[in-house]
């Protein structure tokens, strides 16, 4: 049985999506991009889910797209347009995810891997995470979706360093260009990124739902605001149960236990 596969788990509020290549270092191949999108869907759906978490199994994240694949998947026009509509659906699946995405970052965030990291809302890597895009070293260009998505992250100027240059990054320089929100120690990683969505999933569920939404409004170059949604979103959290719990938890000096209700 082939061990390249794609596997999700969900505990505690917290669904990871696993991305398991050994071999070429979770480099996605287009069956794990399938695998990915069909996962998406259902946990999408799944009301036990709060937050989504993106990694890659073992010492790194995703080391790029599964270039092996592509003289026999990629190579001719027919067989290009489905590849790109199955690859492609997988990365606007996780950016429409309609809760909280987290993309956990060690090793190698390469290539499609940027994607997947621009595609998630919250980036957090270990020290020794190395960033690329090398798509001028194989004579293609980036997707537009993740230039788009990597501009409104760091700007176009540094995106066009990141894409021109084609050069790796340090951890170090991600979070100084602001690529990632935080860096932890390569030997604490496994316990600070717990620690920082254990958080996350104890947050008001419909806050923070409405907190992604109203950003990705506003931040959306492509058309104006839904102001109207926004605030239909505000007055749910207002009208929420979890609205009561938190006011009573604050006053009572506890941990609030939101409902999402």
């Amino acid at each position: 049985m082939s061990t390249v596969k794609v596997t999700a788990e969900i505990q505690d509020g917290v669904a990871e999506l696993i991305f398991d290549n050994p071999a070429r270092m979770n480099a996605i191949n287009l069956a794990m991009s399938q695998q990915a999108s069909d996962l998406i869907d259902a946990l999408a759906q799944d009301e036990r889910v709060r937050l989504l978490v993106v990694r890659g199994a073992g010492a790194t994240f995703v080391s790029g797209a599964d270039i092996s694949e592509f003289e026999a998947l990629r190579s001719q026009p027919e067989a290009i347009a489905r590849y790109e509509a199955i690859s492609s659906g997988m990365f606007t699946r996780l950016r429409a995810f309609p809760k909280p995405t987290l993309a956990r970052i060690n090793g190698f965030c390469f290539g499609a891997g940027m994607g997947l990291a621009a595609a998630c809302d919250l980036r957090i890597a270990a020290q020794d995470a190395t960033f690329s895009v090398p798509a001028a070293r194989l004579g293609i260009a980036y997707r537009p979706d993740f230039i788009s998505w990597l501009i409104q992250i760091v700007g176009a100027a540094r995106v066009k360093e990141i894409l021109i240059t084609a050069r790796r990054y340090s951890a170090q320089e991600a979070l100084a260009m602001g690529l990632v929100h935080q860096v932890a120690p390569a030997k604490s990683f496994e316990e600070d990124v717990a620690a920082y969505v254990a958080a996350i999933a104890q947050n008001a569920p419909l806050s923070t739902v409405a907190s992604k939404r109203m950003v990705d409004e506003y931040a959306d170059p492509t058309r104006p605001p839904d102001a109207t949604l926004c605030a239909e979103l505000a007055q749910a959290c207002l009208a929420s149960e979890d609205y009561i719990e938190g006011r009573r938890a604050f006053m009572e000096k506890r941990r609030p236990d939101f409902q999402g209700k």
